[in-house]
């Protein structure tokens, strides 16, 4: 317990003291006026919209049925090695689902998944789109895109509609080229160029 001699002596230590006015906080409040640099992003934004790195396109697409095989390869690539993908011998090393993606979702996942594909080594892919049957006009429009859209890219060799066991007509064997790393570890493997 305090004596009074104590509290008094306190009361007058403390009498020049003043109470501070403003609050002890920091201004955590976002400006509301536009400095230089915003203005300048901003401009920049308009000016010069990003653009996109992804070569597929989405115009004059030839229209397929549910029932339609998809069947493609790249010159050069040998008979043996389409018939293995065409009969799904490969093992399926990664899987993409287009199922109730829109035409744009499905051109930007597919592009990212074949470039994932070649980054990280993977050779024999299977892309599900679907079938397109409940369509009431009959065309499957994924299945008819993702035909135009895989031999655009460099990096797909050859590609053909799934057996029936792992979808049908409604999903794709894609075969993907070698990245540099895996073609440089065969050439270590198996001496060469």
């Amino acid at each position: 317990m305090t004596t009074k001699d104590e509290r008094l002596s306190f009361l007058e230590e403390m009498k020049d003291v003043r109470r501070i006015r403003k609050p002890n906080r920091a201004n955590v409040e976002t400006p509301r006026e536009l400095t230089p640099g915003h203005l300048e992003r901003q401009r920049a934004a308009v000016e010069k919209p990003i653009k996109d790195a992804n070569p597929l396109t989405s115009d004059h697409v030839d229209p397929l049925t549910a029932h339609d095989i998809l069947c493609w390869q790249r010159p050069g690539v040998q008979h043996g090695v389409f018939r293995k993908l065409r009969l799904g011998q490969y093992p399926i090393e990664a899987r993409l689902d287009l199922h109730r993606m829109t035409i744009e979702q499905a051109r930007r996942e597919v592009f990212a998944f074949v470039g994932d594909c070649v980054r990280y080594g993977l050779r024999s892919v299977i892309i599900l789109h679907g079938k397109g049957e409940r369509n009431p006009d009959g065309i499957a429009q994924l299945k008819s895109h993702l035909a135009k859209w895989l031999p655009e890219l460099e990096s797909v060799l050859a590609f053909h509609s799934a057996r029936k066991h792992h979808g049908g007509t409604g999903a794709v064997y894609v075969m993907v080229r070698k990245g540099g790393r895996d073609k440089q570890r065969n050439r270590e493997i198996y001496g060469g160029r």
